[in-house]
């Protein structure tokens, strides 16, 4: 078990090497530092001279790889490249572009973030299992034929629509929660409870019709039927064999994207006003400052690599399989 999680996390130090390389070279070779210095300061009437000041006081004129200036290993620490990129394996992210420090942002942000993700992510979990539970108990009867329609309206509809009309009738028409905000402590909860519900009811269709599918799967294979032939009841059958039979699929889908709730939402918290990760890119975003979007690629890929590697193991508990293999 030990040598099949240590090679799973050694193939993982590659493939965060090639993203963090990959990324660098879109942000500085695709676009010089030149170019971003003239988006910072704007691309009209900028002198030479500013812009020179510009990457000097950010590090942007140092050369990208290898400077021949310097000796010995300041030949390749002395470079964009290793100050701005290979840092961040240390978590060391530097300062944005308007000079606020990286990592005390994302400490700050990572809080409400969190607020709105986990409980969004426990809630949608537990009701769309249940939901689909309930579906499948009776299969191919009008109730399965309305929940699966409503699957699929579910999934058509864009959550830009839930967000939107969501605040309109909720906060706006009933006044029960603020539109949007947010403040720290156990008085957040207000500003929280809208976009939770948002958050679980826009992917209620997709998760719920997916894990349809697969309890649909479980329940026509041999167990289930020897199980009935005991006389199992149905309720039994659905929560003691089909959904523990299901838990590596589920699990699939699941394990992987709980480091990612880190990230935050970017449209929701965008919409809601909640100062989170997910709003810190998009405000890095529109005001085009590299540095921040960099460190956020990097900690998603990061994130990712970690829910990868979480998720196989919890192949390894929940399949005797892969241990013995």
């Amino acid at each position: 078990m030990w040598a099949y999680l240590v090679r799973r996390i050694l193939y993982a130090i590659p493939i965060l090497i090639g993203v963090n390389l990959l990324t660098f070279l879109l942000f500085f070779v695709v676009n010089t530092p030149d170019d971003i210095a003239r988006m910072q300061l704007g691309v009209k009437r900028v002198t030479p001279e500013a812009i020179d000041n510009w990457k000097r006081e950010r590090g942007y004129h140092l050369p990208r790889f290898y400077n021949g200036d310097e000796s010995g290993a300041r030949q390749l620490t002395e470079t964009i490249f290793f100050q701005k990129s290979a840092r961040m394996f240390a978590f060391d992210f530097g300062a944005s572009d308007d000079g606020r420090d990286i990592a005390r942002e994302i400490g700050q942000r990572m809080g409400p973030s969190l607020a709105i993700a986990v409980p969004t992510f426990v809630l949608g979990l537990l009701v769309a299992i249940c939901f689909s539970l309930l579906l499948v108990f009776f299969r191919a009867s009008r109730l399965d034929v309305a929940g699966v329609v409503l699957c699929v309206a579910m999934m058509s509809i864009s959550s830009l629509f839930y967000i939107i009309f969501g605040q309109w009738l909720v906060a706006k028409v009933w006044q029960l929660v603020p539109i949007s905000g947010y403040v720290g402590g156990i008085d957040s909860w207000p500003f929280l409870v809208l976009p939770v519900l948002i958050g679980v009811f826009a992917g209620l269709g997709a998760s719920a019709r997916w894990y349809r599918t697969l309890f649909l799967e479980e329940i026509g294979r041999d167990y289930v039927r020897t199980a009935r032939a005991k006389g199992v009841s149905e309720r039994v059958v659905l929560f003691r064999h089909v959904l523990k039979n299901a838990m590596i699929p589920i699990l699939t889908g699941v394990v992987v994207v709980i480091p990612l709730l880190f990230m935050g939402s970017l449209l929701i918290e965008s919409f809601f006003g909640i100062p989170g990760l997910g709003s810190y890119t998009i405000e890095a975003i529109q005001a085009q400052d590299f540095a921040v979007v960099r460190s956020m690629v990097f900690i998603g890929s990061l994130l990712y690599i970690v829910g990868l590697v979480l998720t196989d193991i919890s192949y390894t508990v929940v399949d005797p399989r892969v241990r013995l293999e």
